[in-house]
């Protein structure tokens, strides 16, 4: 599977590159699984490894959900200006 903390850092820095590049605050991330599910991220860790990874989707408020996946579950990952009302969009983690 390779090494997960390597991954999500190249994630992350073409979530930074894209947000960059096209002057946004916030970029929206989605994920779509291979069972066809979609999810809006708040966050992505590479916790708990061995070729697992945890999602962390935006979630209605009191409703705080985190979904570990097999990295061979997750289909595509899209980048792109935030949606909806509220603008939700991918927090990096803070050094």
């Amino acid at each position: 599977a390779g090494p997960l903390d390597e991954l999500v850092k190249r994630i992350e820095r073409r979530i930074e590159g894209f947000r960059t590049e096209h002057g946004l605050e916030r970029a929206g991330v989605s994920v779509e699984l291979t069972d066809g599910s979609l999810h809006r991220l708040a966050s992505i860790s590479p916790e708990p490894g061995y070729g697992f990874v945890t999602l962390c989707p935006h979630c209605h408020e009191g409703e705080p959900e985190e979904i570990i996946v097999p990295l061979g579950a997750i289909r595509e990952i899209r980048i792109g200006p935030p949606d909806g009302e509220h603008r939700l969009g991918y927090s990096p983690p803070t050094a």
